[in-house]
């Protein structure tokens, strides 16, 4: 990880734009309308949260879905060789 000289007391590089950011965001919220703008940007952050929850849950229902389709050819397989054998059976008795 990048990081600026030295141990300790030195921050890296993420926390510096973080802190950058939190300095922006205030700064933003001071001017006329920034208010709004920040609430607009919370807005923003909270939506794209909730679609991220969303796509684990898609995820997890494609995971679902392959699972179910390969049971599925599974039991076509077992259905297939089931109805062959009863048709050689008939055919030689």
């Amino acid at each position: 990880m990048a990081t600026t000289k030295g141990q300790g007391g030195d921050k890296d590089v993420i926390s510096r734009l973080a802190d950058r950011g939190e300095e922006a965001l205030s700064k933003l919220a001071e001017l006329p309308g920034g208010t709004r703008a920040v609430k607009a940007l919370n807005d923003t952050r909270d939506r794209v949260e909730e679609l991220s929850k969303r796509m684990r849950g898609v995820d997890e229902l494609e995971k679902r879905v392959a699972r179910l389709e390969k049971e599925l050819a599974a039991l076509r397989r077992a259905q297939t060789s089931t109805a062959a054998t009863t048709r050689s059976r008939k055919a030689s008795g």
